[in-house]
């Protein structure tokens, strides 16, 4: 996929520069974890993510329409600079956050 290619040829790469294979294989491992798992998890939880779907279908216009606007409004606090602002208010309001990545 394109958004899974580059970080699989990173992640091939770094596992070919370990000491050891079996360290290159942890790497390899815990990738495929990371790509597989979502996948488990949505078979698992199949049935039950329907049903809650039925419900709330009658509410996707009202939903689609609310991420656009926050979609917007993303686009125009980046262009005009205050996004940074933001982050700037979020990491002194909630200071975990600095753990995060």
């Amino acid at each position: 996929t394109p958004c899974g290619g580059p970080i699989l040829s990173m992640i091939l790469f770094m596992a070919g520069a370990e000491a050891t294979a079996m360290r290159g294989a942890v790497l390899l491992a815990a990738y495929s974890l990371g790509i597989g798992l979502p996948f488990l998890l949505a078979a698992v939880f199949a049935t039950r993510f329907l049903g809650v779907a039925a419900r709330i279908k009658r509410h996707m216009h009202k939903i689609e329409m609310a991420m656009g606007g926050i979609l917007v409004l993303t686009g125009i606090l980046f262009m005009t600079g205050q996004m940074a602002e933001i982050a700037y208010w979020l990491l002194e309001t909630f200071p975990a956050f600095q753990n995060f990545g």
